[in-house]
């Protein structure tokens, strides 16, 4: 996409109070679709940004194509600062506590008379109900939502390895936002939207939900289940390594027993149909891991890319920078970090016209855009350097 196209989402404001996941991912989502995301900071910055360990990550791949006003809402000069600002805005997003954002008068119904046409997302623990002023992280919704239990083997209920429910989160939010955003071309007003961990991960859960209902049979966790197909798993190879193999239709199975020349599975009526081979897992799996501990992962993955048989290398995240589709089709984005280092991040998995969407800013110092907000506002420089001094708003230390 060319510096001359467009993006869908230009001419759009957004004012981001947001820290963690959720909430970023919904202002990345946006910005990279072109909006103007200004995230407001503490002078101390986003404590997300001092995040060690599983976290360290959070604030590089959630926070690029954005702006930072850092200020001190809790001074009078601030709050007419920040007022103003959301007065030019479409889009308000916040992912704090319940209650927080109206403590401190930056709650919809506030807001919405001073900017009619503002649409405001909250992205929350719990949508409006019973379990709303609860406290909600994405152990806590995977554990209520059933995720938990579906992912770990019997009696270990496991979260997911990623933040799953805190970026669908945000894509929800995001996409509620566009919605609204539509809406308000034709009322002329703006509107709350609410986005939600527990309700998103009661979806991820459908699935399961519904084998209950079509089947009568709870849904065994995913380590025990049974397979809807009678070849999906992973298997050991002969050099030492894993491989998820698997054969979904009987014509792949078909094409599988002549590859590997298994012609007396192939005319084994027990084994006739993907049903039948479902029904035989419990003596046909231990033969097959026998079959495939034969060969090496390398030749096992020509042999399935071959003949188009659905197969997957058992990846860990820190290679996938040097994945070779990922990097011949340009889904890595190069991202100057705000410390001035160069890293690789994913972009949004969609394209638009052929294209990624692009990184357009590197990620933004404490403050960095401070006082390019202000004075496009109408304050002085004077007036900024008086604020500065006084630590109501922040600048970036050089």
């Amino acid at each position: 996409m060319t510096e001359q196209q467009a993006l869908p989402l230009a001419g759009i404001r957004m004012v981001e109070f947001s820290h963690m996941v959720m909430g970023p991912t919904c202002g990345m989502i946006l910005g990279d679709l072109g909006a103007e995301v200004i995230k407001i900071e503490p002078l101390v910055g986003d404590g997300t940004r001092r995040l060690l360990g599983a976290g360290a990550g959070f604030f590089r791949a959630f926070n690029r194509n954005k702006q930072s006003l850092a200020i001190d809402l809790l001074q009078p000069e601030g709050r007419e600062i920040l007022l103003r600002l959301i007065a030019t805005a479409d889009v308000v997003s916040e992912n704090f506590k319940p209650g927080k954002m109206k403590q401190a008068g930056l709650d919809y119904a506030t807001l919405a008379r001073l900017n009619p046409r503002l649409v405001y997302v909250s992205l929350k623990g719990f949508l409006p109900g019973p379990y709303e002023h609860r406290t909600a992280l994405d152990e806590v919704v995977q554990m209520m939502g059933g995720l938990a239990y579906m992912t770990g083997p019997e009696g270990r209920p496991l979260r997911a390895g990623a933040s799953v429910n805190d970026i669908m989160g945000g894509m929800f939010g995001a996409l509620g936002v566009l919605a609204a955003l539509f809406e308000r071309q034709h009322s002329g007003r703006g509107q709350e939207v609410q986005s939600a961990l527990f309700e998103n991960c009661v979806l991820l859960s459908a699935q399961h939900m519904q084998q209950f209902a079509v089947t009568g049979q709870a849904a065994a966790p995913m380590p025990s289940r049974i397979s809807s197909w009678g070849i999906y798993d992973v298997f050991a190879t002969r050099d030492d390594t894993q491989i998820f193999l698997a054969v979904v239709s009987d014509g792949q199975w078909r094409t599988f027993c002549d590859v590997f020349g298994l012609t007396q599975w192939a005319d084994d009526v027990r084994l006739a149909t993907n049903n039948d081979r479902v029904r035989a897992r419990e003596w046909f799996l231990p033969a097959l891991r026998e079959v495939i501990a034969g060969y090496d992962a390398a030749y096992l993955q020509q042999a399935f890319e071959r003949h188009g048989l659905p197969y997957a290398p058992i990846v860990r995240p820190e290679t996938l920078f040097d994945d070779e589709h990922l990097n011949a089709s340009g889904a890595l984005g190069e991202l100057r970090t705000d410390d001035g280092q160069l890293t690789r991040v994913p972009l949004l998995p969609i394209t638009m016209r052929g294209q990624h969407l692009p990184i357009r800013m590197p990620l933004p110092r404490i403050g960095e855009h401070t006082h390019a907000i202000l004075r496009e506002l109408g304050y002085h420089d004077d007036q900024i350097a008086q604020w500065v001094a006084r630590g109501i708003v922040g600048t970036p230390t050089e």
